[in-house]
């Protein structure tokens, strides 16, 4: 570049193009305003307007020498460092060091220092929309600097409030300072590890989930089971949403081939359940639900059950379930004689003569003909039989919700009459053996035990 005491090619209009190149090349290289003007010998106003003509921000340009550490300070902010170890690393004062920062950190660009470490980025690589990228991560750093709070940060960048509190909570420092850039390296680095899915591998794990999925138990029951079956050994833990994603989705991988067998209703959605309307027992002997002793409702004591029957195509075939209201325990009567009132009073008072006295307190059922000799039954088995309001399925709605999870079992539209007593056993079997929320994921049988034994 022309010295100030050599003559310079001047024309009509002013200094050449060639001469302001080499003046802002330089100056883009010293971002010292006064020390670039004074080398050049141009004033410092006029060197001012030919940056802001060239497109050169120099709003955080200082005047005087630069340090010398001022772009190490720079370099070490990039990757993560405080203040205080970057000061240490460029030879700086901690207060050179934080008027250093607040140049970058308040104004609305990055100063012209920064360019000068632009060798060693941190790149800010594709990322997807749902990922903060450091466009945003500097904007979160500016606001904070402003003193905005997490959730003006969350509207002024279109972001959800937890996303902003949980970015701030792990990339804090110990000096509470958010760090953009090392906040950036750690999530970047965080996202590309290979994380294998948990059920894709041939593991235990995977082994006791597919094990206890051909059981038809449900991935909540799976879950929670394996607290309780393996409660020192971490390893042996799964969510039930990893375990719906391993079904779901071929590519977290592990159970797609037993989805088919897997879930109790064979699809991925739910749908509406009709209540299958009968005709109502014809009479004035029926003792209504409202007249049921309060003892029965809250479930405080065991053996008061609930029944029903589920239907088989054109309601040729039936089965006849009983549910425990308290545990929840299953039986299945088999109708081979059809669902009659008389074949369904044999079959109920069979089932119940088989129960110890104490756990014979009633049976809870709705208006369908198939009761019409309720009365033989009750004396009979020494049972208390009460009957639903009519359309009131959730006034037995343990046995509503057995009768969805028999479904699975026993699909609507299929001629039930071909399953034997044996098969029914089975089933409610299995059904028995499932963990339960509402039992703190004992299984029905579990509860049963520990009520048979005790009393």
């Amino acid at each position: 570049m022309p010295s100030p005491h050599h003559p310079r090619p001047r024309t009509g209009q002013g200094y050449p193009a060639w001469f302001k190149d080499q003046v802002l090349d330089e100056l883009n290289r010293n971002p010292n305003l006064s020390e670039v003007a004074r080398e050049a010998g141009v004033s410092r106003e006029m060197l001012r307007l030919w940056a802001k003509a060239a497109g050169i921000d120099r709003s955080h340009a200082r005047h005087g020498p630069r340090h010398p550490g001022k772009n190490e300070f720079h370099r070490q902010r990039l990757h993560g460092a405080s203040i205080a170890r970057a000061a240490v690393a460029a030879g700086a004062s901690e207060s050179a060091a934080r008027r250093w920062d607040r140049e970058y950190t308040t104004g609305p660009q990055r100063s012209r220092s920064m360019s000068r470490v632009a060798d060693d980025p941190v790149p800010d690589e594709q990322t997807a929309a749902r990922f903060l990228s450091l466009t945003e991560r500097e904007r979160i750093q500016d606001l904070l600097n402003h003193g905005c709070s997490a959730a003006q940060i969350a509207r002024e960048l279109g972001r959800a409030r937890s996303t902003i509190t949980r970015e701030l909570a792990r990339h804090r420092g110990r000096d509470h300072r958010y760090l953009p850039y090392g906040a950036h390296r750690v999530a970047s680095e965080r996202r590309a590890r290979p994380k294998v899915p948990k059920l894709a591998a041939e593991t235990r794990l995977r082994r006791w989930v597919a094990q206890k999925l051909a059981l038809r138990w449900s991935p909540v029951q799976i879950s929670k089971r394996l607290v309780e079956d393996f409660p020192q050994d971490q390893e042996m833990r799964v969510s039930h949403e990893t375990i719906y994603q391993a079904l779901y989705f071929q590519a977290r991988g592990g159970l797609k081939r037993e989805v088919q067998a897997a879930l109790r209703t064979g699809r991925a959605r739910r749908r509406p359940q009709g209540e299958q309307r009968r005709p109502r027992i014809l009479g004035e002997e029926m003792i209504m639900i409202s007249q049921r002793p309060a003892q029965i409702e809250d479930r405080a004591v065991p053996g008061h059950w609930e029944g029903d029957l589920i239907m088989g195509a054109s309601n040729r075939s039936a089965i006849a379930t009983l549910v425990e209201r308290s545990t929840r325990f299953t039986m299945l009567c088999h109708l081979p004689q059809g669902h009659a009132a008389s074949p369904v009073a044999d079959a109920l008072t069979e089932r119940m003569k088989s129960l110890p006295g104490h756990l014979r307190g009633s049976l809870t059922w709705d208006q369908g003909s198939e009761m019409a000799a309720h009365q033989r039954i009750s004396m009979a088995s020494d049972l208390a039989i009460f009957f639903c309001d009519p359309a009131s399925p959730w006034q037995r709605g343990t046995n509503e919700n057995t009768n969805g999870l028999l479904r699975q079992f026993f699909p609507k539209g299929t001629d039930l009459s071909v399953h034997g007593a044996e098969d029914l056993e089975h089933v409610a079997y299995l059904l028995n053996g499932r963990p339960r929320k509402t039992l703190d994921w004992r299984t029905p049988a579990e509860a049963m035990r520990d009520l048979l034994t005790t009393s």
